[in-house]
């Protein structure tokens, strides 16, 4: 029997042992989707904008095999937020095994605690930007476009290394063959009185670079207080918004404004973990031969936000906007016959009750872990 080691992810060798720890850990499981490796790869290279105010370690277990991996990580903007030495652990997987989850934990920890960190977050992938959340309820159905996905052993395991709720959020299903209760049709006229204009995003050259930088004023404004959360640089939004910009559906990525100022925004995204289901985390020649046929199976979206100014929360911006995005969603021609919305984190009582309204269930609970360290 081989002795486990916990090995600092410091060698190109090492990182593709890391990354190889996923296809271990879900093999045979229906639902699990293969993320990106080359995505994950540039997530913890030195010339991710991250590193510049953030450092980060990486360890993968072996057994001798690879068995587990999580990610330590001081985001020093959050330290300052935050105004506490909080440490966060992200890319966690690990085979079913409190041996190896612990043993990852304590390495994590450890580092964390040389680094000052007085406390550990997680799961969080360097900011809650990135991949964060771990499912604790919902297992029986695959995760949509840009959700997290873990399998049931998981909470047991970090429970178990003493990690205790520091906060749960939703996700909600919401089957698009009902029609919206009328009050958000009412919404969008009363906003439309008040002002308000609508439009879709624009998706090509200067145009799209001009709404990037719109949208990106309008996002750092409505989310600042969003728990446990640091505004990005203007290049880094604009860098994933590019990322983006070939696979959102401008009919259902809404801006809201008034003159020219966006005052509110909604954005859809069609479910691309259908593609990339089937092929096995690269995006090489055959693989994206693959993503592109098998888009067309696309029949479920996404609604990652739906944000507005708080003085536009008076004037109804965000149920008219969701108004005309699941709207667009039924139009004809679209494939779309269910949605998700979230996540939500539980304390968020304004969106929940407006999700809700909209006849929103929640299908699926996700949580965020903390410990003293």
């Amino acid at each position: 029997m081989c002795a486990l080691e916990i090995r600092p992810v410091q060698q190109p060798a090492d990182l593709e042992l890391f990354l190889d720890v996923p296809a271990r850990v879900y093999q045979g499981d229906p639902h699990w989707v293969p993320p990106l490796r080359s995505s994950i790869a540039r997530q913890l290279s030195a010339e991710n904008t991250f590193r510049t105010y953030g450092t980060l370690q990486a360890f993968v277990a072996l057994n001798p095999e690879p068995v587990g991996r999580i990610v330590a990580t001081v985001n020093q903007r959050l330290v300052d937020k935050e105004g506490e030495a909080i440490g966060l652990f992200g890319y966690f997987e690990t085979v079913n095994d409190p041996a190896v989850s612990e043993a990852l934990f304590a390495t994590a920890i450890n580092w964390l605690k040389q680094q000052g960190m007085t406390k550990i977050r997680g799961p969080i992938d360097l900011s809650t930007h990135n991949n964060c959340l771990m499912l604790v309820d919902g297992f029986n159905s695959p995760p949509m476009v840009m959700m997290p996905y873990n399998l049931p052993h998981y909470p047991q395991l970090v429970e178990q290394a003493g990690f205790s709720k520091a906060k749960d959020a939703y996700a909600y299903e919401y089957p698009l063959d009902r029609p919206l209760p009328s009050e958000f049709e009412k919404a969008y006229k009363i906003a439309g009185k008040s002002g308000v204009t609508f439009r879709s995003i624009n998706t090509k050259g200067e145009a799209f670079e001009r709404d990037a930088a719109i949208l990106y004023r309008l996002f750092t404004e409505a989310f600042a207080a969003n728990w446990s959360s640091t505004p990005r640089t203007e290049a880094e939004f604009v860098e994933e918004a590019r990322s983006l910009q070939q696979l959102v559906d401008p009919d259902v990525v809404l801006i809201a404004e008034v003159g020219e100022k966006a005052v509110g925004f909604f954005m859809g995204l069609p479910d691309y973990n259908i593609p990339l289901k089937q092929v096995n985390g690269k995006l090489d020649f055959w693989g994206t031969l693959k993503f592109l046929w098998y888009r067309r199976q696309i029949d479920r979206g996404r609604v990652v936000a739906i944000c507005a100014l708080p003085e536009y929360q008076r004037k109804l911006v965000p149920l008219a906007l969701i108004y005309l995005g699941l709207l667009a969603c039924q139009k004809k021609g679209k494939p779309y016959r269910t949605s998700e919305l979230g996540w939500v984190y539980e304390d968020n009582s304004r969106s929940r009750r407006l999700i809700e309204a909209a006849g929103g269930k929640i299908y699926k609970t996700y949580r965020i872990y903390e410990k003293a360290i």
